[in-house]
């Protein structure tokens, strides 16, 4: 597995153990003493890297390539996953992904970005940078919810939403805007996870819920690092300080109350073991729907009001 720059001392040594098994195996010879202190080696090489990773190496991590994307999530926690498309104005946005889905027997609504594998791919989901049909699907697809009292699992994965001239004549900011309008007032439990990058309006277009979450390894942020570091210090190679002074990761976002959990990932990242970080991403989305449909349509949009009005104040 190809590492990002601060891994490569992990990846050489994990690359030295499959070599000396190879020779073991093929030799014959009984190097196990040898193979268990490398691996010994390992283990406190990658402790020790991952339990003191900075901003900027979290955000690295929340854009590995590897990492699982919303529809990995949904093919791992949920079943009978059925795609809605379009918006019912424009077109389909291939960048967000809208559909019913069972999350367990319980039936639910899921909405998520959607990253490509490939440059193929990423062509056809625009990088995960949805248009303005986009969150207008999203929109209709919670409205529909509403209308079937079905709970909503938001997956945010997005750089941001898209700058292009062709999305602003469409009503790119309009359709953000009315999003975060409409999403307070949608009269089911909302829960949002952010699964890697959690980019300005493009995150928060779809963002407006009950429950907010962050893997441990995502960020979520009103400007990309190396966006904050053009505009303040006109020099993009900034973008580490960026990163470090924007508070972008889920204990200094935790503190400030933007986000009510941060979901802890397997060391190294999510993309290390799928299927550990889909149990505790099901396991939270889970416990939290339990406690949020205990309150009835009142009290939920009312906490939800007031969770985000409060965000900023202090004291």
């Amino acid at each position: 597995m190809a590492g990002l720059d601060f891994e490569k001392p992990i990846v050489e040594l994990e690359k030295k153990i499959q070599e000396l098994r190879n020779f073991i195996s093929e030799k014959k010879i009984d190097l196990s003493s040898e193979v268990k202190k490398l691996e010994e080696r390992l283990e406190h090489l990658k402790k020790d890297t991952y339990s003191n990773l900075t901003a900027w190496q979290k955000v690295q991590l929340a854009r590995h390539p590897l990492r699982p994307y919303t529809l990995d999530y949904i093919s791992m926690i949920m079943s009978d996953f059925l795609e809605l498309h379009g918006d019912r104005l424009f077109s389909d946005d291939k960048a967000m992904i809208c559909g019913l889905a069972k999350l367990d027997k319980k039936k639910v609504v899921v909405i998520g970005h959607q990253k490509g594998r490939d440059t193929k791919e990423n062509l056809k989901r625009n990088f995960g940078c949805a248009h303005p049909e986009g969150y207008r699907k999203a929109l209709r697809v919670m409205q529909l919810a509403e209308e079937f009292q079905l709970p909503v699992v938001v997956f945010i994965d997005t750089p941001g939403a898209y700058p292009g001239i062709g999305a602003e004549e469409r009503g790119q900011s309009h359709a953000i805007a009315l999003n975060l309008r409409e999403m307070m007032c949608i009269s089911v439990p909302i829960m949002a996870i952010v699964i890697g990058e959690g980019g300005s309006g493009g995150a928060l277009g779809v963002g407006v819920a009950d429950r907010v979450a962050v893997l441990e390894n995502s960020y979520y942020s009103v400007i990309s690092p190396e966006g904050c570091a053009a505009i303040l210090w006109k020099d993009g190679a900034k973008a580490p300080q960026a990163a470090e002074v924007l508070k972008l990761t889920g204990p200094d976002l935790l503190k400030m109350g933007i986000i009510d959990e941060v979901i802890p990932e397997p060391l190294g990242g999510a993309h290390r073991d799928p299927a550990k970080i889909a149990r505790n991403v099901k396991e939270a989305i889970i416990r939290n729907f339990k406690e949020l449909e205990g309150l009835d349509k009142d009290e939920l949009l009312k906490l939800r009001y007031k969770k985000f009005r409060d965000i900023g104040i202090t004291g």
